[in-house]
């Protein structure tokens, strides 16, 4: 239900490559909009607006920004109802994430953002909001989103083609890390790196990689992952594909540590064609879509929403 009250005057995922300096501006913390009790202030929506005007490259409507920002309070209201609530720690790993496909520091994103005016946290409340809507979608109608395989198939026959399936690989690997502690000094990370190149003449198959890495200090080996073609980038398929079964890849520096790959097997398999996958994806996205649309006008509805008005 909405509700409107007297009004006070009040004074984001992509982003851009250019960020100018801009200093933020102090504003009063004049309450805008209460939802289910909890305020939205103008500073609130000044600072969504510029995160949205930073990753779109377009000025939001006022009204745009408040009902974003209304949304987000209706999902994590009703993720805390289901104990879907990420930790700081949670936030701040996808906080690094953004900052690595960006090719920078977590600092370098922080003064980015401030640069334009943006707090940090602006972001990782954003951030916070999807991942709670995407774990409680996905978990609460986990069956109503399921693709049949033949419902892809008959689309994909619409198209005026028969192929489902092509010639591929699979691959099964073992990742190993060797751990560097974060703020370690160059000459530690050259150590580990110089062992790790080490390790891989001795490890012949996957058996002596267990038997070697468990007994190492400071190594982890993981499960054991299978891939297909079709699940990996074109680049990492070429290593895979020119790295000797049994055998290691080069060492790479992540902030795990020094991460290396034992490939186990790689045999031929058969995997969906490009055009089946587009299928299925662009089926499930539209499924996503309207299922969420749904089940969040249903939370809007009951929710307690407070316009302040002049």
């Amino acid at each position: 239900m909405t509700i409107r009250l007297p009004l006070f005057r009040l004074p984001f995922l992509v982003l851009g490559a250019v960020l100018v300096l801009a200093g933020a501006p102090a504003r009063a913390q004049n309450i805008v909009v209460m939802v289910n009790g909890d305020p939205i202030t103008d500073f609130d929506i000044e600072q969504r607006s510029k995160l949205d005007t930073l990753t779109t490259q377009k000025t939001p409507g006022r009204q745009d920004v408040i009902n974003v920002l209304i949304d987000d309070k209706i999902k994590l209201k009703e993720g805390k109802k289901y104990g879907v609530d990420p930790g700081a720690s949670d936030i701040n790993q996808s906080y690094e994430g953004m900052a690595q496909r960006m090719r920078i520091s977590t600092d370098q994103l922080t003064k980015s953002l401030e640069s334009k005016g943006v707090r940090p946290d602006t972001l990782k409340s954003r951030m916070r909001s999807e991942m709670v809507w995407t774990s409680l979608v996905r978990g609460r109608f986990k069956e109503k989103l399921m693709i049949g395989e033949k419902d892809v198939a008959d689309k994909v026959r619409e198209g005026g083609t028969e192929n489902l399936q092509i010639e591929g690989t699979e691959y099964k690997m073992q990742p190993i890390v060797l751990i560097v502690p974060r703020g370690s000094s160059a000459a530690l990370q050259e150590t580990r790196m110089k062992e790790a190149e080490t390790y891989r003449t001795r490890v012949g198959s996957c058996e002596e990689a267990n038997s070697l890495f468990h007994s190492t200090p400071n190594a982890t080996i993981r499960e054991s992952v299978t891939k297909t073609t079709a699940d990996l980038p074109e680049a990492l398929r070429k290593v895979l594909d020119d790295t000797p079964i049994g055998h290691m890849t080069a060492p790479e520096v992540t902030k795990a540590g020094i991460e290396m790959v034992v490939l186990c097997s790689r045999k031929p398999t058969m995997i969906d064609t490009p055009k089946k996958r587009e299928i299925r994806e662009k089926m499930y996205a539209e499924k996503y879509e309207k299922t969420q649309k749904a089940y969040l006008d249903e939370l809007r509805k009951a929710a307690m929403i407070e316009y302040h008005n002049r």
